[in-house]
């Protein structure tokens, strides 16, 4: 049977567009559908966007450290307008780049929804059809609302990035990476910034002294975190009335953002678990992601999706269907933008370069980009014991460069250390730039170092990372 194309991939973000850039490069005819912005969630919504904001929230504190240093400098004030301008800029320089990348690998781009009707044929929203050898899901994942009444009254994080000017305050509700990322940027913008989160402590599945250090730093710079909490109501704020409560007597009420509109980003009164009510100018919800593969007859073709809406795919990305294959985090495996590449890369190269590659998912390095950042590889302690016998190495001060500025600010380095192998099995770092040390810590990691091994490379004096490799005796071993 001859095949419009050889490969179509369905959405144009860093996974689809990677895959189909490979392929076209094997002299592959390749076709793309993206029917929102070139780029998807990492360039668009999240990973580029949000650092930006993250950089924008470090300078509240620079002015004061400066004048301890001796700087004459006055604090100044944030202009969201300013930013915003260049941020939305800055995203549609990258999505040019994008097409441009596209289009110069020869590429077909179509500006559409799609979705598949058999195993080798497309459909596209604007009447279309285009048959396919091969078939590439990569569509991504979309943030979630709460099954709570009026829940739309509240934003997701793919609308902070849109907001035409900033709240004076913001409830956010949860405790994941999302969550706490979004806290500490909005307070570092000036939003007085409230917190839930239903759990005894942020960030679960990383490291337990980490993520604690992280909590009590995000309390320290003004958030107002509440573990064990979550929301039971939310409504209009003009529909109930001003209400009275210690919660809302410290949130700042912006009363002339009145009337409302009952749209999302309306100010929102709430009730919590805890009884008590406030009124907040937005509510932000950062409860989780789902993967992006309703509608697209995946099901009606026999792909087969799990129970929180994943498409299953073996070691080789390949779906029940032999020519339907998915990526990134519409399979929900490792939902982190450079692992969404590794696969495109990975499927590329199995399908049309007769190399059969599983994707490595062992050993991913990742960054919370919180104030301080945390960043990880490997196994957290209470992983590690879980398995085998372990000794601990960890640290934690005041680096000089804040302590001498008068900061009471500390920071934290954990090795996890196999007794038997001596293999490091895990490190966690919660510091200034901990994702720029944990890459570099990552290969080592990977490599299989061991602990002798860290210990037999000299210190960079004075650095905090230095630490990383002159811990000598262990802090406990379990």
């Amino acid at each position: 049977m001859a095949f419009d194309v050889d490969l179509f991939v369905i959405g144009g973000g860093s996974g689809g567009v990677r895959a189909a850039r490979m392929a076209a490069a094997t002299g592959a005819k390749v076709a793309l559908a993206e029917d929102s912005r070139m780029g998807g969630t990492c360039v668009i919504r999240g990973c580029v966007p949000k650092k930006l904001m993250v950089f924008a929230s470090s300078f509240r504190e620079l002015p004061g450290e400066a004048r301890a240093y001796g700087w004459d400098i006055p604090d100044g004030s944030f202009d969201w307008q300013a930013f915003r301008g260049k941020l939305h800029a800055e995203l549609d320089r990258l999505e040019g780049v994008y097409r441009r990348l596209l289009d110069g690998s020869g590429v077909a781009i179509h500006d559409a929804r799609a979705r598949l009707s058999d195993a080798h044929t497309v459909e596209l929203s604007n009447g279309t059809r285009v048959t396919a050898k091969h078939i590439l899901v990569a569509t991504g994942g979309r943030p979630e609302r709460p099954d709570l009444p009026n829940a739309q009254l509240g934003l997701v994080s793919d609308d902070i990035f849109l907001m035409d000017k900033l709240p004076r305050s913001v409830l956010i509700i949860g405790g994941g990476f999302i969550a706490c990322e979004m806290a500490c940027i909005l307070n570092g913008l000036g939003v007085k910034v409230t917190q839930f989160y239903r759990g005894a402590q942020i960030l679960r599945g990383f490291d337990d002294e980490a993520r604690g250090l992280v909590a009590e730093a995000m309390k320290e710079s003004g958030i107002d975190l509440h573990l064990g909490t979550n929301i039971v109501e939310m409504a209009e704020a003009a529909a109930m009335g001003e209400q009275d409560s210690d919660m809302g007597a410290d949130v700042g009420f912006s009363a002339d953002l009145l009337p409302h509109s009952g749209k999302k980003g309306c100010p929102v009164w709430v009730k919590s678990t805890n009884g008590h009510e406030a009124v907040f100018d937005s509510v932000l919800f950062a409860t989780g992601r789902a993967p992006n593969s309703r509608d697209l007859g995946l099901e009606d073709i026999g792909v087969k999706i799990g129970r929180r809406g994943e498409i299953v795919v073996d070691d080789y990305s390949q779906t029940a269907v032999p020519s339907v294959y998915a990526i990134g985090d519409v399979t929900n495996r490792v939902n982190l933008t450079p692992v969404a590449i590794r696969e495109g890369m990975a499927f590329s190269r199995t399908v049309f370069e007769g190399d059969p590659t599983p994707v490595d998912h062992t050993l991913i390095p990742s960054a919370v980009f919180t104030q301080p950042e945390l960043g990880t590889i490997g196994l957290t302690e209470e992983e590690a014991r879980a398995q085998e016998p372990i000794e601990v190495y960890c640290t934690s001060f005041r680096p000089m460069r804040s302590a001498f500025a008068g900061s009471t600010a500390r920071v934290m380095m954990k090795i996890v250390v196999s007794q038997e192998s001596r293999k490091v099995l895990g490190v966690h770092i919660v510091a200034p730039e901990a994702g720029e040390m944990i890459q570099l810590a990552a290969i080592a990691v990977k490599m299989g170092a061991t602990k002798e091994d860290f210990d037999r490379t000299v210190a960079v004096h004075p650095t905090m990372a230095e630490e990383l490799v002159t811990m000598r005796a262990p802090v406990r071993r379990s």
